[in-house]
Formats: structure tokens, sequence, C-alpha cells
């Protein structure tokens, strides 16, 4: 034994008196008090935490890994009920087998099909797609004649790019009005920037949106033709016959072997202008004699246009100017805030090299700018909070010295749970940091309770020795243990929470929890050696004087308690009044929800930087239509005070985000649909939060659409996982008829809801298009076949590929596309002049002899889940009571006070499930979907996390004081911790400061149960 540890620093004996048995406490305070390790320890912790600190990955959320796999099954020409039986419904079969499938949901139209399989929370894309796959490999022999192997598209959390970067300019030269740099140049530039972006390693999947292909097109003359008595098929013929070019073998001469390569590629317009097609009257005919062929964009299929808003620097700069976005991910397991700025500097090291000075880059996305806001803010709330507890500590103690001890200890535990979250595969993101700042005032209590033991002891034997140090260690050890394995038994069981909000909470119980395990080992290790060396170690004078400032405090605070207590204990009377107010009161304030006084919500709205306008124009409406109304709503939100930017994407869809993979907004490819994309200032920079914006253009789109039959749906970032809407509606019925009737009545019960926005359905409005009927007798007669109608239709009306030019290397190739005048395409009497060649004559023959062209209206989409036919009524949630319990029970007002009866005669309020589908589908019903099924399923797991918690914590309490009624006493305040929690949120949410009972307020009640 050392010198220092046998004698007290003022000289005194040490105590000879510690108990023999000094537990792990006692123990652990024993060896490292005075070792030269506990320094070390100290140091290697700190800076092993500063270093998970800087090297584990940071991002806004937590990355849930939810896979959804698209098969796309061609049916060419079959009807949605041919498509559905044959195509789709086997898919569907077939894929419910897979382990691991949580939902299988199907849409069917004309000529396709979409089977999409949602796995479950938790299961990793690449197995998932493995089995998807295997499934489909084993299963090719059972695909129907006529059906085209599916296509397999996988969708992930990691492909939701993390930076989009759209590329616009305004410069106008030559004053015609129209930006010199248009969208195609815009599109071939935007193409080399990524290829350069993409030499980032950590980049993933990334993709370019918007502006138009350069092609060479051949626009053939009809009229022409038929003077040539030549057919579209004949110039098709003649270009891809032209364009070839292969190996044929190889020859060995003079010792050498060289490969023989023959043909030749077609390479610019005058090749093909050249090129023979057939002849006339003896004389060779040209493509040029019935042809105009041009090099240029490709016809607009979609559009993407650029506006600056209001808080940009010059907000009339661009209005409704080209543009084209570069939509950049990065890979798994990548810090998203570093390959954010990667992106960003090697885009900035392109200028005035690659970018020309007249074309301007707008980040329209920069998930690391949000997530390293998003995280300083967090370490910011992370160090008032310790700050806090540090003046609290020294308030309590009336010293500087035990609070600098709980400072010096509090950052070592919150810097090395960060290294475990590294270690665990766990980011640095907004639920792990609210882990640590929920979890502070929690894992301070084992530092406290040391150093205020020591202390208490220190002045009980009258010095400042080793010894007693270590005995007060040993003291409040076992309780310690207990305190702290209390609140880890009442964290733990969150982690069986299922859903969507299984891992999005997780780091909540695990961080908590391993936080709380290394504060105990610091309490035990780290406390004692602040408290006993250098000038942490008080002086008995210093130890009295801070004892009397404290006992003045706990007189009085002695004094407030027995006036209240010892009457209730003396009077059985006012015990029972007192016990009876209480528990009233509890029952009083768990009324407030029956009453609406406080609202239950699945998480509070966050402020995010931008949100986006969702537009659907009545299905069959034209490209320049759409684009009319996307850009009006456009140049009335850009003028918002708040904005400094927008985007319209029309017939295209914008870069999803997670909400957009969720909801499958990539495949919004139709004219008639749109999406109005706006940024904001940054929330540093503004009075009003994204959600008071986004409510506010919610009432000006309204305004703009009052009177068309546009459909629209203000989009927000969601706050947590994201669902298919707030409210969905899911109706089952006997038939589809049916279940549309009661679908369309739901729309307008929806409608009139108070708390519901942005309805709609999933129906499609009936339009009409064009169907070529072939007379098969007459073709037959002229040896024409159905096939070669359809490839001569295909390309007069445009987009038919015949190969490429080979002209320089590009990113892209230049398709040669065949088509006739847009004039001629336009007038579906001017198709019947087409010829089509005869095989056996040779002669053209009009396509108006082998079939008349009727108009039919299109089919409705049947949709299926799981199996079962469906139709979806959907809203989001808004005013004062924005959450989905409220709108949904207001729908079952309505239908009571309407008594709305289906078609098939069944009351709809009898036939509401909110926990799982009907039992069949005999009858009508409604299942509710939606943000609903995670909030049910969230809260449902977390009641019996609680009670598990409850479990383990009482079984822990009776390991510690051997009997049954002490730890059932202990326990009985917990339920009365709501007194103080309804109240509080009550307070906010009618001052309007939010204030809804949320999971996260479930957390934090069920952390209360275990400090208790």
């Amino acid at each position: 034994m050392s010198d220092l540890e046998q004698r007290p620093p003022d000289g005194s004996e040490p105590d000879t008196h510690a108990p023999a048995n000094l537990g792990l406490a006692g123990n652990m305070a024993k060896f490292f008090i005075n070792s030269p390790l506990s320094p070390l320890l100290y140091l290697a912790m700190l800076l092993l935490g500063i270093l998970g600190l800087l090297a584990t990955p940071r991002q806004e959320d937590p990355q849930i890994s939810v896979p959804m796999i698209d098969l796309i099954v061609q049916y060419p020409g079959a009807e949605p009920e041919q498509v559905a039986s044959l195509a789709v419904q086997p898919l569907e079969r077939i894929m419910y087998e897979i382990q691991g499938v949580d939902h299988v949901y199907s849409a069917s139209q004309r000529g396709m099909g979409i089977v999409t399989i949602q796995f479950d929370v938790g299961e990793e894309m690449e197995p998932s797609l493995v089995k998807v796959n295997d499934k489909l490999e084993s299963n090719m022999d059972r695909i129907p004649p006529g059906v085209k192997p599916p296509l397999v598209k996988a969708k992930g959390i990691d492909d939701v790019p993390v930076v989009t970067l759209t590329l616009w300019s305004e410069k106008d030269y030559n004053g015609d009005g129209i930006p010199d740099v248009d969208d195609s140049q815009l599109r071939r530039l935007a193409q080399s920037v990524l290829q350069h972006v993409k030499e980032i390693p950590e980049t993933g999947n990334s993709f370019v949106v918007g502006g138009r292909a350069e092609q060479v097109t051949v626009e053939v003359y009809p009229e022409r033709l038929a003077g040539y008595g030549l057919s579209l098929g004949q110039v098709a013929q003649a270009i891809t016959a032209s364009n070839l070019e292969q190996q044929m073998g190889g020859v060995e001469s003079g010792g050498s072997h060289m490969m023989v390569v023959s043909g030749a590629f077609l390479e610019s317009v005058d090749d093909i202008n050249r090129l023979q097609v057939g002849s006339h009257n003896g004389v060779p005919v040209y493509v040029h004699d019935v042809a105009d062929v041009r090099q240029g964009p490709e016809d607009a299929t979609q559009t993407v246009a650029y506006y600056t808003g209001a808080a940009a620097e010059d907000p009339d700069r661009a209005i409704s100017v080209p543009a084209v976005t570069i939509a950049i991910a990065k890979k798994k397991g990548t810090n998203g805030v570093k390959v954010a700025q990667e992106i960003l500097d090697r885009v900035e090291s392109l200028r005035g090299r690659l970018i020309p000075n007249d074309v301007n880059i707008s980040v329209t996305r920069n998930y690391g700018k949000t997530a390293q806001q998003k995280v300083n803010d967090l370490i910011f709330k992370l160090f008032i909070a310790t700050m806090f507890v540090f003046f609290l500590v020294w308030i309590a103690f009336r010293a500087l010295k035990p609070a600098f001890v709980v400072l010096f200890v509090v950052p070592v535990v919150l810097l090395f749970t960060i290294l475990c979250a590294m270690l665990l595969d766990f980011t640095i993101d907004r639920v792990s940091l609210f882990a640590l700042i929920f979890s502070i005032g929690i894992l301070v209590d084992d530092a406290i309770v040391v150093v205020e033991n020591i202390y208490r002891r220190w002045l009980e034997e009258g010095q400042t020795d080793m010894a007693t140090a270590v005995d007060a260690v040993r003291e409040v050890g076992n309780p310690t243990i207990l305190a702290t394995l209390t609140v880890i038994g009442a964290l733990l069981p969150m982690g069986a929470v299922t859903g969507m909000m299984g891992p999005y909470m997780l780091p909540i119980p695990v961080l908590g929890s391993v936080a709380m395990g290394i504060s105990l080992f610091a309490a035990f290790v780290f406390t004692p050696w602040f408290a006993i060396h250098g000038m942490f170690r008080p002086s008995m004078d210093y130890l009295h004087s801070a004892e009397k400032r404290e006992h003045k405090e706990a007189e009085w605070l002695e004094g407030l308690y027995r006036r209240i207590l010892i009457p209730m204990i003396n009077d059985r009377r006012k015990a029972r009044l007192f016990k009876l107010g209480m528990w009233g009161a509890l029952i009083l304030m768990c009324s407030f929800f029956y009453f609406k006084w406080v609202a239950v919500k699945m998480l509070p709205l966050d402020n995010k930087p931008e949100f986006s306008i969702v537009l659907d124009m009545p299905e069959g409406t034209p490209l320049a239509d759409t684009g009319n109304m996307a850009h009006v709503i456009a140049e009335r939100l850009r003028r918002m005070p708040e904005v400094t930017a927008a985007q319209i994407y029309v017939g295209n869809a914008r870069p999803f985000d997670f909400n957009g993979m969720v909801r499958h907004y990539y495949l919004r490819q139709s004219p008639w649909q749109a999406e109005v994309q706006v940024q904001l200032l940054d929330k540093t920079e503004r009075s009003r939060t994204s959600h008071e914006i986004a409510v506010d253009a919610r009432a000006q789109v309204k305004e703009l659409v009052e009177g068309t039959r546009a459909r629209y749906a203000v989009v927000e970032m969601p706050p947590g996982p994201p669902v298919l809407q707030s409210v969905v509606a899911e109706v089952h019925g006997p038939d589809p008829e049916t279940r549309r009737q009661v679908a369309k009545d739901l729309t307008e019960i929806f409608g009139q809801t108070e708390s519901l926005r942005d309805v709609d359905n999933y129906m499609r409005e009936p339009y009409d298009y064009w169907h070529f009927e072939v007379d098969n007798e007459k073709a037959q007669r002229r040896g024409i076949t159905v096939e070669a109608i359809n490839r001569e239709l295909a390309m007069a009306l445009g987009g038919y590929v015949l190969g490429d030019v080979k002209q320089r290397a590009g990113h892209e190739p230049v398709n040669i596309v065949i088509q006739v005048p847009m004039a001629e395409r336009s007038q579906i009497s001017r198709l019947g002049d087409i010829l089509v060649q005869s095989p056996l004559t040779g002669a053209g023959v009009p396509l108006r002899e082998l079939g008349v062209f009727e108009r039919r209206t299109e089919a409705d989409i049947i949709y299926n889940k799981d199996l079962r036919p469906v139709e979806y009524v959907v809203a989001d949630v808004g005013g004062r009571l924005a959450a989905p319990i409220y709108g949904m029970l207001q729908v079952e007002d309505k239908l009571m006070e309407l008594g709305c009866k289906t078609p098939d005669g069944v009351h709809l309020c009898d036939h509401m499930y909110y926990t799982g589908p009907p039992p069949d589908d005999s009858k009508s019903a409604i299942e509710w979907a939606g943000e609903w099924t995670v909030t049910y399923e969230t809260f449902r797991d977390m009641g019996i996390a609680f009670g598990a918690a409850l479990i383990l914590i009482y079984i822990l309490v009776v390991w510690e004081f051997g009997n049954f009624r002490i730890p059932a006493l202990i326990m009985a305040p917990i339920p009365l911790t709501l007194l103080g929690i309804i109240p509080a949120h009550t307070l906010f949410f009618q001052m309007g400061w939010g204030g809804e009972f949320t999971a996260t307020s479930m957390i934090g009640w069920i952390a209360l149960a275990g400090i208790i």
C-alpha cells in the first residue's frame, strides 16, 4: 500500500473500520481512486468519444430499411381484368409466399400491371431482392402467352437522393425572350457533371431529371410516300439496314492474325438523307424525297422549369426558365454530411471549366446540410442541458466543487456513448441525440449520488480521507446499481416496438441504456478519483460552509413537508380525502383526452426547409394544359416571402424522397401529372414554420384550382416514418361496382369532414382513347399482318427508335426516330392515309382500308392489397386536431348522421375495422390504414413495453428489498406522474405551442417510471 493510501492528506489516521466486503462498487472505487490508470482511462475514453463524434455518420433521421420492390409486367392489348387475372394475381400469389413480406400491393390497367412487394421493416434490400428474383426465375414457365417477363425495380432508403442540383440559365443574348441555353443542352451538361460527381466513391444511385434528349428525327410526309407508293416500314428498313457494323471473322496473313469488320454506321443527317428507300418509275427515291431529317431536341414529353422566389437575392431573375435536375444518392453506411459536401465541392471545381458561366446551379436539396444543422442544434442543446445540470448541482450543493465533478464526468459518458453508437451501427441523427438529451437528466444521478455521499461521510468522519470515500461509494453502490438497472429495465422493452416506428425509435432504448451503463461505471471509477484529487478535493472548512447553506434550505423544506404530511398521517379522514383527491385528479387529467383539451398524435411536426404540391389534372389532359396550371401555382407560391426557389415537374416525377419512395411518386410520368417543389429560407431566417407556410400555400392553391377539376395535395416531409397518406380508408366489397360507389360516397363525406384536407381517391376519371380495330379479313386478303399494321402506326405516332447515329462519345445515345409531322398525327382522319405495304402485291394499302378508328373509354384501374381487391380514399389532416384518429371519428359521425347505406345494403358504421382487414369481402367494409396504423401499432407496443418495464422494475425492487409490499408501495406513484405530464401538455396545446401527447411523450413517461 502506498503512503497516500495509508494516510489521509490532513495527517489523521486512516479509517481502519471499513467493511471487509466492499461489494462491486466499493472494490471498483478502491482500485481506481488512487490508480494512475484512472486519469489515463478517463482521457482514453474522452478521446475515443471525440473520435466517435467525428467518425460516426451523420444524418437527419435514422436509416430505416424498408425494401420495396416493383414488378412491372407488360401484357400488350389486354384489358385490366385480363391483366389482373392472368398476369398480376399469379405474381401476387407467388410473392406473398416469400418469407419476410409484409404487404403485396398491385395495380392493373390496360396493357400493364405493377406489383409492389413491401418487406418487413428491418429486412435488408439485397437478400430481399434475391428472394424475389429466385421466385421469378423458378416460376417463369407459368407466364401466360403474350405476357412479357416482369421488370424488377428495387427501391430502398439508400436510393433516396441526398443532394439535388438544378441547372438553369436565364441568359438571353439575342433578345428573343428565350434563354440561349435550352433544356437539351442543359441535359447534356448535366450528364457530364454527373459523370464527374460519380467519381466520388461514396455516391450511390444517381440520375438526371428533365431536359429533352438529342435525337435525329426522320419526319416522313404521308402524301409524299403515297405519291411514290412507299410505306413507313420501307423507310425504316432502309435506315436500319444501313446502320450496322459487326465483326465477321479473322484472317491470318504474313504471320499475323487480323480481324475482319464489315459494315457502316450512319454518322450524320446527310448520311440518312442520301439513303435510297426504293424507286419509282425507274428513278431512285431517297429519304430526303419523302422526309425532312433534322437533328435536335426530341419532342417535349415532360417539362422541368425553375423559378426564383421572393426571398432570393433577385426574385425576378428566373421565372419558368427551362431546367434540369441532377439527383445523387449516397451509399449505405456513408456519412451523408461528408458526401453532400464532397459533391458540392466537386461541382464547384467544375465551374468555368466544364460548367459555363451562363449556366446557374442551384442546390434544391441538401440533406447533408439539414442533417448537419439538426445535429449541431441538438449537440448545442446537449451542451445547454449539461450546463443546466451543472448549475442545478451547484445550487443544490451550494458548492462549486461537486458541480465540477459532475461536469467532468458527464461529457465522457455522452461522448463514449456516441462511440458505442458507431460500434452498434447507429448514426448521429436527431433520434440518437434525442436519446442522449433525454437521458442526461437520468445519467447524472449516479455521479451526484456518489459525490454527495462522499461529502456527507467526510463531514461525519471529520476528515477527507480515501478509505471513507471508498466506503461511501460502497454504501450507495447497490442502491445506485438498482436505480440504474430500473431505468435500463424501463427503457429496454421499448426496443421491441414493431412496425415502421420500431427501427426509428430503436436508438432511444439502446443508447439510453448504454449511457446509463457508462454513467454507472463513471460514477464508481471517475467520480471518487475527481472528488479526492487536486482542485476538486474540498477542505473541511469548505464542506462545513456548504453544509450550513444546505442545512438552512433543508430546514425550510422539512418544515413545509411536515406541515403538509403530518396532519394527514395523524388524521385518517384527511388522509382518505387526500388519496381521493389524488386519484380523482388523475381521472380528471385523463378525461382531458376525451374532451380533446389535449390531443394525441404520432409525432410533433418538424420545421423543414421544403414542401411540395402534387397536382393531378383530369385524366387525358395534355402536357401543355398541365404545365400551365403548374406554372400558375408556382408563380403564386414563389411570391410568398419565405420562398427562395420553386421548380415544376410536369409529366415527370421530381427526385423522390423517402416519403415519395413509399408513396411511389417516382411513377408519376403521365402528361396530366405534375409536382411543384418549393424551397424555403433557413428556419433561423423566418418567423413561420414550414407547416404554417404549407397551410397558407394550401389555401392559395385551393383558390387557384377552384372551378377546375384539378386535384392537389400539399405534401410536407413527415416528422417520422412515411406512410401512404395520413388518413387512408381501404374500401372492401363484393364487386368492383359496389366498391367504387362506396369509395365515391366516402370521398364526398371526407370532403365535408372538418379535420381532413387534400381529399382524393385512387379511382380513374373516365377518359377516351382511340382504338384501331383491324379488319382481319381485309388484312389477310392482302397478306398484311396485325403486327405490320401496329408497327406502321407506332412509327407514324412518334417515339419509334430505329437505332442511333455514331457521332461522338456522349453519355446518352443520339437516337434515330421516325414519325409523321405533328399536324398529321394529331388528326386521326389523316392517319388513315398511311400506307401499309402488302407482301403479296408490293403495293401500299391505305390504313383506312384495313380497319377503323373507334373511340373508347379507358377502363378503371384494379387495385389489390394482399391478394384482396380494394379501393383507396385518402386525405391529409389539418386544423387544431391534426391526428388521423380525430378525422376518422368525424367521418364515422358523418356516416351515422347521414345513415349511409352501401349498394349492397350495409351500414358502413357497423363495418369499420381499425386493426386489420375485414374477415371477408362478401359485404362492404372499411379498413382504416395510413398513419393510423403506425400510431396504433406504436402506442400498442409501447403500452406493452410499459407493462414489461413495470414488471422488470418490480422484480428488481423485490430482489433488493426481499419482500413484495415495499416494491408495490415504491411503484405506486408511477401513474400519478400523469398529474404533471397531462397538465403541461394541455397548457402548451391550448396556447397553440404544440403540446400534443406523442410517442416521445410516452417515452418520457416510461423513463420516469424507471426513475421512481
